[in-house]
């Protein structure tokens, strides 16, 4: 183990720019809103990039980064294949959370709710804006499953571009989008000696309420 790197002594020093529970919005959609507008305005690289944790029937928590593609009253919107691990968990726990981490900002928020299929309509509309390299990659990729080689991937990829070659792509019946339905959301500012501001929406008697959490 004398080779392992000791990592004990990492440790960032946050800013004093803070927040009390009157300085954020009531609603929790537009207070995600403002912040996310603020991380875009700093440039931060794939800032729509979200953590989403599942756990189907074997309780085994999974967790990895995807999308977020739209976001409104509705919900959170991210795509994948119908058939990979995250979507089949779905299918037997639909309840989920996200995070979106911005570190250069300090800020993490996170989310938790319930992931449902969206429409068929509202995934062939948000296929046909992807690049075309990514329409015949969604066809390609049997997600999750184990592959023999990376050459496997890349003849798969011919394969799809011979048979759909000058001609549109259709939405394979196997990939489109979730929404998650936010039941509870969590606001994080990074502070000084680790004290730092946690900010909790829940939903009491039909509203959201505000409560702040201890570090």
């Amino acid at each position: 183990m004398s080779n392992i790197m000791n990592i004990d002594h990492l440790r960032h020093k946050y800013g004093i720019t803070g927040f009390t529970k009157a300085d954020l919005l009531e609603d929790p959609l537009q207070q995600f809103d403002l912040w996310f507008k603020e991380a875009v305005d700093a440039q931060i690289i794939e800032v729509n990039t979200m953590n989403l944790a599942t756990s189907g029937n074997d309780g085994q928590p999974a967790i990895r980064a995807v999308l977020l593609k739209s976001y409104d009253e509705r919900g959170f919107v991210f795509y994948t294949n119908y058939e990979s691990r995250k979507a089949k968990a779905i299918e037997e726990n639909p309840k989920v959370a996200v995070q979106f981490l911005w570190v250069s900002l300090g800020r993490q928020i996170r989310i938790e709710g319930m992931a449902k299929k969206i429409s068929t309509q509202e995934s062939e509309d948000y296929f046909k804006s992807r690049p075309r390299d990514s329409q015949i990659s969604a066809w390609a990729s049997h997600q999750s499953d184990i592959v023999s080689s990376r050459k496997q991937l890349e003849d798969e990829f011919l394969k799809y571009s011979e048979k759909f070659h000058g001609k549109p792509i259709p939405l394979p019946p196997f990939w489109g989008g979730y929404r998650i339905k936010a039941s509870s959301y969590e606001f994080w500012q990074g502070q000084s000696n680790r004290l730092h501001d946690r900010v909790l929406y829940k939903v009491k008697d039909k509203k959201w309420v505000k409560n702040r959490l201890a570090p």
